[in-house]
């Protein structure tokens, strides 16, 4: 009997196993293809019919954070120098930056909230965060954009969606019962004895149209010592199919697929997270070289200065030594040096710590590799300065920041969420009316009882095939449809949804209004900044030419004998100034080009960046050649 049973309930489960989905179905009932974005995956071989029946049990883990920098970073370093230009750089930052490391993870996050929100849980929302990137040794870093305006509204609203994944549940039991009977008559004894294996088999699946069907086979096997049992031992089966509809609140796809609609949007917006990172980090990057490069050439000014200091003091010297200049005019070029070394010393040191902050910006580890904390940056592009701008009207401009900036796009899908949340609290506005139907189809066999007089329907007779056989037959067949309606008498709850809901609406629809508007003014400013920065430089200049021609004639004067010492050392400070000026002038204006184009959301179009290389962390493009001779500043 024991054997018996058990091919009964093996029976069931095979018979549940072949009418159950397959793997995957809720997953893929969207006819949607995985979003874009990853990093290609390699082609994984088929799994075995055990990997397949487990892979819903198990999980792929992500594998470690690779801490290793870019080969890139080793092919530029040459005898203790890292030779830099701006495309290398920015190079560098796509493959090392930790900030953007740090973001890839983003999307794959997304990735994993919309395999939830397919299985049917409610879509986690999106982070729009963006880390503020590296600041130079004096100064601010660049602006990270208008993240913190973002409303994200709240779309884990309403009627809470169905779980898409298949359910597929067994029971199993085993009893055994004597029962005393005060009579003989129905049973045929004093003492009942009866043992009984039951088994339930059912799997149940939900469906975007509001749809619940459950299908279900229920077995019982009985041995009774009982001698008016017609069959003993005997079997009873039962295979119902049921179905239940919803017609008002949970009806339609667009309700309840709408939190994978959302977890695709919000995939979108991880997408734009990332974009906006590296618009954040290429800006704060570039700044950084142009700052370098201007620290650098300040301590080549420095330099310079204290050379010319130097050999004032070597002329004065000579003319002390001859009688014709006073010694107080040696002392007064000995304190113009000691306030050149000074000045050199503060400008080494600056750019030493910028050196270090680029460094760090560009390698995983920092400055922890000995080769690369040691190096030093030698910059091989220069600052251009262009003679005429191109002039593009500010409404352009403010049109493609409107039509590029990731926060803006951000903040349309955001809306676009918000919409389609609201979708949920109107329905649960609404009464509950579910059409129920259910069909279920019965079978009865076993042996006949050689204890009870007659001979048996020969229907009857036999094992769980011939049970099986019945069910599939529909010899027993039962029907049943039916309505279900509950009706909330104050719906309060629902209500205040619905409002909530509406509200966080006005808000986003009020903020993107609020963002537009901050942009337009950024993307002015930030043309603004463009020309003062232009006519600043341009002044510089002539202010420069202006002092090494007085610089010039104020050392003829000395030698004419018609000027002092200290009226020269007067004209080099200022010709000094001039040259710092000149300096702070041209990166100024360099990073203000910087500053427009991300205004604008050109960042990445400017600077030829690949966002699928950006996301893989491997730009393509090799490393530039280590040049001879970095060009200077001027001839």
């Amino acid at each position: 009997p024991h054997m018996r049973h058990a091919k009964s309930l093996l029976a069931s489960l095979c018979v549940l196993l072949m009418l159950g989905p397959p793997a995957g179905f809720a997953a893929d009932q969207t006819g949607t293809p995985p979003p874009a974005g990853n990093p290609p995956q390699g082609s994984a071989a088929r799994p075995s019919f055990f990997g397949r029946i487990a892979s819903p049990y198990t999980a792929q883990i992500p594998p470690m954070p690779g801490m290793a920098n870019s080969a890139r970073l080793d092919s530029l370093l040459r005898a203790g120098n890292l030779y830099l230009s701006l495309a290398d750089t920015i190079a560098l930052a796509l493959e090392n930056n930790l900030d953007l490391e740090l973001q890839r993870y983003g999307p794959q996050i997304a990735d994993t909230n919309l395999l939830r929100a397919q299985a049917g849980g409610f879509a986690s929302p999106a982070s729009t965060s963006v880390f503020a990137g590296p600041s130079s040794v004096t100064g601010v870093g660049p602006s990270s954009g208008l993240q913190s305006f973002l409303i994200a509204g709240s779309t884990q609203i309403g009627f809470a969606p169905p779980s898409f994944d298949p359910t597929l549940t067994g029971s199993a039991g085993l009893a055994h019962l004597t029962t005393p009977q005060s009579s003989s008559f129905t049973t045929g004894t004093n003492s009942l004895i009866q043992r009984q294996t039951t088994s339930a088999v059912a799997v149940q699946q939900n469906f975007e149209t509001g749809t619940l069907v459950s299908l279900g086979l229920t077995n019982s096997n009985s041995d009774t010592n009982s001698n008016r049992a017609q069959f003993n031992p005997s079997t009873n089966s039962s295979l119902a199919l049921n179905v239940t509809q919803h017609l008002l609140q949970g009806f339609g796809p667009a309700l309840n697929s709408r939190q994978i609609r959302i977890a695709k949007n919000n995939r979108e917006v991880s997408d734009l997270t990332f974009k906006a990172q590296v618009i954040t980090t290429v800006s704060a990057i570039t700044d950084l070289y142009w700052d370098l490069l201007s620290y650098s050439e300040n301590v080549r000014v420095q330099r310079d200065a204290l050379a010319a200091s130097e050999r004032l003091l070597n002329d004065d010297q000579r003319q002390v030594d001859v009688g014709t200049l006073a010694p107080i005019e040696v002392t007064r070029a000995q304190a113009e040096i000691a306030a050149g070394q000074q000045a050199l010393t503060v400008a080494q040191t600056q750019l030493f710590q910028q050196e270090t902050i680029l460094k760090n910006a560009l390698s995983k580890t920092g400055v922890l590799s000995p080769g690369v904390a040691a190096a030093h940056v030698i910059l091989t592009d220069r600052i251009h300065v262009p003679d005429i701008d191109p002039l593009t009207p500010i409404q352009d401009l403010s049109s493609t920041a409107i039509a590029s900036r990731p926060e803006l796009v951000q903040f349309r899908i955001l809306i676009e969420n918000q919409n389609i949340a609201i979708k949920g609290t109107r329905s649960e506005l609404l009464p509950t009316l579910d059409l129920v139907g259910q069909l279920s189809n019965a079978g009865l066999a076993g042996q006949a009882n050689p204890l009870v007089a007659g001979t048996p329907t020969a229907f009857f007779v036999g094992g769980y095939g011939t049970v099986l056989s019945q069910i599939f037959a529909r010899n027993f067949p039962t029907y049943s449809v039916g309505f279900n309606l509950n009706i909330p008498i104050h719906n309060r709850a629902a209500q205040a949804d619905l409002i909530n809901g509406e509200l966080a609406l006005r808000q986003q629809q009020v903020g993107i209004q609020r963002l537009e508007n901050q942009v337009r003014v950024e993307v002015q400013n930030a043309l603004i900044g463009v020309q003062q920065a232009r006519a600043q430089y341009q002044s510089a200049v002539k202010q420069r030419i202006l002092q090494e021609q007085t610089v010039d004639a104020e050392r003829k004067k000395l030698l004419a004998g018609v000027s002092t010492s200290y009226n020269v050392i007067l004209t080099e400070r200022d010709l000094v100034t001039a040259e710092s000026n000149e300096l702070a002038a041209e990166t100024t204006y360099a990073k203000a080009k910087v500053e427009l184009e991300r205004a604008t959301g050109q960042t990445i179009d400017s600077n030829g960046i690949s966002l699928d290389e950006a996301f893989k962390g491997k730009v393509s493009r090799p490393a530039g050649p280590i040049p001879d001779q970095v060009p200077g500043k001027r001839p």
